[in-house]
């Protein structure tokens, strides 16, 4: 059997969610919010209010429960949000959360540039310092 995930399969896997939908989720204190960007990405544009910083690179090592890096907020029996900058990063976060056991986890269609486009808030914008 083949490892290589197909467009198809990954419809199959994956929940998007618009924009607005998913601010009115991450609206929800049940839900978890996670932006999988890296921290320079977050100085530059902000974030969702709330959410959890867990860059992508580190994802199955804080969501495992088993593992000793394990972040408590990341709990397979939650709903979770998750959002990159386009989307391909929570695409394939979403995968990883599934083999975990994770089972309700959906993503930010189009990530935060989507998010942004349509004006909703974020914060911690700043300007480089460079």
């Amino acid at each position: 059997m083949s490892t290589v995930i197909v467009a198809e399969q990954v419809g199959a896997l994956v929940t998007f969610l618009t924009p607005g939908e998913f601010a009115t989720e991450a609206g929800d204190p049940r839900n978890v919010v996670v932006d999988l960007r890296e921290a320079d990405e977050r100085v530059a544009s902000g974030s969702i209010a709330h959410a959890v910083h867990v860059p992508r690179g580190l994802l199955e090592f804080r969501a495992d429960p088993t593992n000793a890096a394990h972040d408590p907020r990341l709990r397979p029996d939650a709903r979770v949000l998750l959002y990159c900058s386009d989307g391909a990063r929570s695409t394939l976060a979403i995968i990883s959360l599934r083999t975990l056991g994770y089972t309700n986890v959906a993503q930010l269609q189009g990530g935060l540039a989507a998010w942004d486009a349509v004006g909703l808030p974020l914060v911690g914008r700043m300007s480089s310092p460079y």
